[in-house]
């Protein structure tokens, strides 16, 4: 059996980790977030002038993550029952969170920069979370990842049936 270069491993699982935390992101968005975690993400959902939002403790919930993973694989705190992965996934989280922060905060909310993107995914993305913000109040919603987009055309569709079956409560302005 051939052996594989000894940055492969390591590269494969901060990728994986990478992509699983657009699951991982998903799931406590939806679920979380929009669950009993609404408390904190409210304020993202409601026009203010602030510059912090409550809704950040969610990124230092995912510094945490992240940190874990590193203090987990680190031999200096585990000692010999550091597990090597964890460095790689943290790694991998830490990627993501740098993803996140750049696309969800500064590309879609225009916190960091002031681009409006007028076609290609980027334009993609800010449509489909702009989507999501067009429900009131925490029921119902579309779109609940960060880095990939659905086709916002399905995604208005899928607003107006949620807004006909009395599921959400979906803003004029949204077109659905």
């Amino acid at each position: 059996m051939a052996h594989m270069p000894d940055f492969l491993a390591p590269l494969l699982i901060v990728l994986a980790s990478v992509l699983a935390m657009e699951w991982v992101a998903w799931a406590s968005h939806k679920y979380i977030m929009h669950g009993w975690g609404w408390a904190w993400h409210r304020d993202h959902h409601e026009p203010h002038d602030k510059i912090l939002e409550k809704n950040d403790l969610y990124g230092v919930v995912g510094a945490v993550m992240s940190i874990s993973m590193f203090a987990v694989g680190s031999p200096m705190v585990m000692g010999a029952n550091a597990w090597w992965p964890g460095t790689w996934i943290g790694l991998g989280i830490l990627f993501y969170g740098v993803i996140y922060t750049l696309i969800h905060d500064g590309l879609v909310h225009q916190r960091y920069f002031k681009w409006v993107p007028k076609k290609g995914y980027a334009k993609r993305l800010v449509q489909a979370h702009k989507l999501h913000h067009a429900t009131i109040g925490k029921e119902g919603g579309v779109s609940f990842g960060f880095v990939f987009a659905r086709d916002p055309a399905v995604l208005k569709a899928e607003l107006k049936a949620q807004r006909e079956a009395g599921i959400a409560v979906v803003r004029e302005s949204a077109g659905a």
